[in-house]
């Protein structure tokens, strides 16, 4: 299934239970935020080797993945309601950050593009 696919069958699934009226754009960004932080609280606490020990446990594979795909259908109806093609745009997002961090200048680098030496 591609996205076009899934918002697809996701908008279904929301107009099959009405709800669509409270799916303004600020609702649909404040729960985006809402669901990242589900993600980022199945990390509270955790080291790097306990996260990576997370990865090997059925359940909280499963918890991550659930986080994960609320995130992603979040923002399926963000881009729907925005009429945004995600694709596209990522794809022009990963061209502007190719200018912005140059691999010759950025390669094992964490340093922001304003701060990459000349």
């Amino acid at each position: 299934m591609d996205l076009q696919a899934l918002t697809r069958a996701l908008v279904a699934f929301r107009d099959e239970r009405d709800w669509a009226q409270f799916h303004t754009l600020r609702n649909l960004i404040v729960s985006l935020n809402l669901e990242a932080s589900e993600l980022l609280e199945l990390t509270q606490w955790k080291g790097d080797p306990e996260i990576d020990t997370m990865l090997r446990d059925d359940d909280r594979m499963e918890a991550l993945r659930d986080e994960c795909a609320d995130i992603l259908l979040y923002l399926l109806l963000i881009a729907e309601k925005a009429g945004i093609n995600l694709i596209e745009a990522a794809e022009r997002k990963l061209e502007k950050n190719a200018l912005k961090y140059p691999a010759d200048k950025c390669f094992g680098s964490s340093a922001k593009y304003n701060e990459l030496s000349e």
